[in-house]
């Protein structure tokens, strides 16, 4: 709110006046309605407030959710007693504010030396009003004007930030409209990225993460490895017990292999099907094959029932380790189609065991 100021209110006729606190909501709702962050919108209308009127003090104070305390505060002008900035806690039981909201009618206080409930906070201040800034059924604050006039609030001055104080009300409630939708979107965004079944990342979080691990990796001249978990003869599992218990049975390898990924940056997510996967950004060819042989350990050793298994009574896994020191020039592709090749020789020597693809260079 970077407009000219007009003749100080004092060297104002009653027009100029009444000309001035219209120009002054107009440029207020102008400002309202364009969006800017609410501190600095709220701060806008403070610094407006005491650059052209007669006013001390301009403050919104706003509420917690239970409508208890004053939380947070935007102001303009001479302050020097705020409870909030003195104590860091200002309960609605004080101050005319506190009164203000306990009550939600607008206070006039004609003679502040005269109202047991101000709170001085600046010695020239004479009057004060203060209003419920309100939306609907939700009290969100006060909007606080101190003058150093005692009659400065008048009708139509009062009328004027009571029209102000809906502005700002609209402008927090749209403003935590938008904070709640933006939250529901990053929600809805981390949903997108986690596997339904097992409640591990998805392929798409996976893929996601590759690529920044193989950027970040490359860039630190880092080992990034791979390591591609497949349940062995899982279709004769479900054929055998039903879909449920193998649904069931990937839950528990997702649980397991959860444990092993204990890194800051570790991610287990499920590739497809019965195919799971463990990114280890960090770890060479040895840490990530003794990580895939305890992992294989101690899937057998959780001894989940397995009918009709060729190699055991029970559900085992073949393991594929990759690992590469990744460069901006490869695709990080690469690095999966390696730990596949592995896990499926894995496969093919008779399940149940590790295999390593070797480290790229």
């Amino acid at each position: 709110m970077s407009e000219p100021v007009g003749l100080p209110w004092e060297g104002q006729d009653t027009p100029a006046r009444r000309a001035t606190l219209t120009r002054i909501l107009v440029r207020i709702a102008r400002e309202a309605l364009q969006g800017a962050d609410l501190d600095s919108l709220l701060q806008g209308i403070c610094e407006c407030l005491v650059a052209e009127l007669p006013v001390a003090i301009a403050s919104v104070i706003l509420l917690d959710e239970a409508n208890q305390s004053f939380v947070h505060e935007v102001y303009d002008g001479e302050w020097t007693q705020s409870p909030l900035a003195v104590a860091g806690d200002w309960p609605v039981t004080r101050g005319a504010a506190g009164r203000c909201a306990r009550l939600g009618t607008a206070q006039l206080i004609t003679d502040v030396d005269a109202d047991p409930d101000y709170v001085a906070g600046n010695v020239h201040v004479r009057s004060e009003y203060l209003v419920p800034i309100r939306h609907g059924q939700r009290l969100h604050g006060v909007l606080n004007i101190e003058s150093t006039r005692s009659d400065f609030f008048d009708e139509e001055a009062r009328a004027v930030f009571d029209a102000v104080a809906d502005l700002v009300a609209g402008a927090i409630h749209f403003a935590r409209m938008a904070d709640d939708l933006q939250q529901a979107n990053r929600k809805l965004e981390q949903l997108s990225m986690i596997d339904g079944l097992t409640g591990i990342a998805n392929r798409r979080r996976f893929d996601q993460q590759l690529c920044v691990d193989w950027r970040r990796m490359a860039a630190e001249g880092r080992p990034l490895a791979l390591l591609m978990v497949d349940a062995d003869a899982f279709k004769p599992l479900n054929d055998a017990a039903g879909h449920l218990y193998g649904d069931e049975c990937l839950r528990e390898l997702a649980r397991i292999c959860n444990g092993f990924a204990d890194g800051d940056n570790d991610l287990v997510g499920r590739f497809g099907g019965e195919e799971l996967v463990l990114l280890l950004p960090g770890r060479d060819l040895a840490a990530a094959t003794a990580i895939a042989e305890a992992l294989r350990i101690a899937v057998e050793a959780q001894a989940m029932p397995h009918p009709a298994s060729p190699v055991s009574a029970h559900v085992t896994v073949s393991v594929g380790v990759a690992v590469a020191v990744p460069a901006a020039a490869r695709p990080p592709e690469r690095l999966i189609a390696a730990a596949d090749r592995a896990m499926y020789a894995a496969k093919l020597q008779g399940r149940n065991r590790v295999c390593v693809a070797g480290a790229e260079s």
